[in-house]
């Protein structure tokens, strides 16, 4: 029976009834007995790093199944043949949520009221709003399809890029003549050659003054100096989830840059988190266990 390798005793349990034999493994300790013979590769949840380098020790390995829908850290890691399937389909609504939730607190002001709780001082004044801004989302899969359910009841406009146009999504090719007509530009694409550094001084520069940039993607999609020139500047404000560099170091100039409201990658990090994880890699494993490749493999980085 396939041996497959996961890294928490709830994924084993996920694939108990499968035609597969689940191995309970520490990424932190020598493999047990029997990896050697293990098909699948379950890596732990945002890992990298070390855990990359398990491929190698796996002579019979033919697929890593992914928690995670970013699957940068294993793109041409892996040995030849080895298929690379992500998580797609676990976080897009907690990380769509958190979208909304920064896009909220930046136009209502959330942060600045906070802080005035904690020096005890009544600033009460108007504040921007959600409903009624155009938004551009640039990456129309999973987190775009859950984003635009939980943005239309606000009454904005949206407007889809994707990497190639088609009925409904613009083409990444349109997006510097889109951006001036916008108010939000949500970034949530994978990282690739083709993304790396996509969000860089003329992209910025495309916004118009007063923009809201918003990213949830990964750090390296966005040219950070370019960014902390605008934002420097006054002229644009932005939501990060993620930094380039991740962890943002102390000390580092976006801590206090002016218009940024940042949190540590946590998007989707919720407590439902690893069960739909583990749903997903069920649902691609199933398709494994019959002899068909699973429908997330990834392919040129998507």
């Amino acid at each position: 029976m396939t041996v497959v390798l996961v890294p928490h005793p709830r994924g084993a349990d996920a694939l108990a009834d499968l035609a597969l034999r689940p191995l309970v493994y520490d990424p932190a300790k020598p493999l047990p007995e029997g990896a050697e013979e293990a098909e699948v590769l379950v890596p732990p949840f945002l890992a990298t790093g070390k855990v990359v380098e398990l491929a190698d020790q796996l002579p019979n390995l033919k697929l890593v199944q992914l928690l995670t829908a970013g699957a940068e850290a294993w793109i041409g890691k892996l040995p030849a043949g080895v298929l690379l399937s992500d998580g797609k389909g676990a976080h897009g609504g907690a990380t769509a949520e958190w979208i909304v939730a920064v896009l909220l607190a930046v136009y209502r002001e959330l942060p600045g009221f906070v802080r005035a709780q904690e020096r005890g001082e009544w600033t009460q004044h108007v504040t921007d709003e959600l409903g009624g801004k155009r938004v551009l989302i640039v990456g129309a899969g999973d987190v775009a399809e859950n984003l635009v359910r939980r943005l239309e009841p606000f009454e904005v406009e949206i407007t889809l890029v994707g990497r190639r146009k088609r009925e409904g999504v613009h083409g990444i090719d349109e997006v510097h003549d889109l951006l001036p007509h916008h108010d939000a530009c949500v970034v949530i694409v994978p990282l690739t050659d083709e993304t790396r550094g996509l969000v860089d001084k003329d992209f910025l520069a495309a916004m118009p003054d007063g923009a809201l940039l918003v990213n949830g993607a990964r750090g390296p999609v966005a040219d950070t100096d370019a960014l902390l020139a605008e934002l420097r500047s006054g002229r644009l404000k932005a939501a990060l989830d993620v930094t380039d560099p991740e962890p943002l170091p102390a000390g580092h100039p976006l801590w206090e840059a002016p218009g940024l409201l940042l949190t540590p990658h946590v998007g989707g990090s919720v407590p439902a988190a690893m069960r739909r994880a583990f749903s997903v890699m069920r649902e691609q494993l199933e398709y494994y266990a019959r002899g068909e490749e699973p429908p997330n493999v990834v392919r040129n980085g998507y």
